[in-house]
């Protein structure tokens, strides 16, 4: 309700993706999307860096076009990559996260579309 209120309208979806233990609120804010996280269970990713740090931002999403390229290629820039292979996400995407200590604390998602 805070974020509908604060964006001036709904969330367009909601997802549900087990494997990561959360569910998923997503809104169109300009040119834009916010996706929203919410634990299922106390052992979820999500749960934990919430009883760790609070709520907050979690991580930043960038949309790319070949995402195992991008993988290679930021592993070359030094960068660690804490899944080689992409994973289903949430809004038929493939995705896969870049560890926050190689990336100045901030969690880094890439993320591309399922064709």
């Amino acid at each position: 309700m805070l974020f509908a209120k604060l964006f001036g309208k709904p969330h367009y979806k909601t997802e549900t993706v087990e494997s990561e233990g959360v569910s998923t609120s997503f809104f169109d804010v300009g040119p834009n999307k916010i996706e929203l996280l919410q634990a299922l269970n106390p052992e979820s990713p999500i749960a934990k860096f919430i009883d760790k740090k609070g709520e907050g931002v979690h991580h930043i999403a960038f949309a790319v076009d070949d995402i195992e390229s991008e993988i290679s290629r930021l592993k070359s820039e030094g960068f660690v990559v804490l899944n080689d292979i992409p994973k289903k996400g949430a809004d038929n995407k493939l995705v896969a996260f870049l560890h926050p200590k190689s990336t100045n604390g901030v969690l880094i998602e890439l993320c591309q579309e399922i064709e």
